[in-house]
């Protein structure tokens, strides 16, 4: 599947004192950039928060290879490796912008029913663009 890229730029508020991207905005950069991958596809995810379905992080992995620091402007990919019934596997890449790379995030994403917070089958509509899309 074609990976989706967004780009990043490092905030003094996403570093330390050493100006150095502290580790749980990688998680933040990965988020915003499946939300703009699923915006690209023509899926605004607040439409299906009406209908009580949602998108939840299930489980994540992160690979931090090197460290990302102030004013850095990053790319962050979005790769949809497995769709299953009701979640899809991510490979998601950080480089900067000598195209180091500097961190690798696996996320599998859950669909589930926002009141019960069940695993919900896919929408049709949404799997429809993203195997489309992707």
């Amino acid at each position: 599947m074609q990976a989706f890229y967004w780009p990043v730029r490092i905030y003094y508020e996403d570093t330390d004192a050493g100006g150095i991207v502290y580790y749980a905005n990688y998680l933040k950069y990965c988020e915003r950039a499946r939300t703009e991958w699923l915006r690209a596809l023509g899926v605004e995810q607040d439409t299906w928060l009406t209908t009580k379905i949602g998108f939840v992080v299930r489980k994540v992995g992160l690979d931090l290879r090197a460290p990302a620091r102030f004013n850095d402007a990053l790319q962050v990919s979005v790769e949809p490796e497995k769709i299953g019934r009701a979640s899809i596997d991510f490979v998601q890449n950080i480089s900067n912008q000598r195209d180091e790379l500097l961190c690798v995030a696996e996320v599998k994403a859950a669909c589930v029913n926002l009141v019960t917070m069940k695993p919900v089958a896919i929408p049709a509509e949404i799997l429809e663009v993203i195997r489309r899309g992707s």
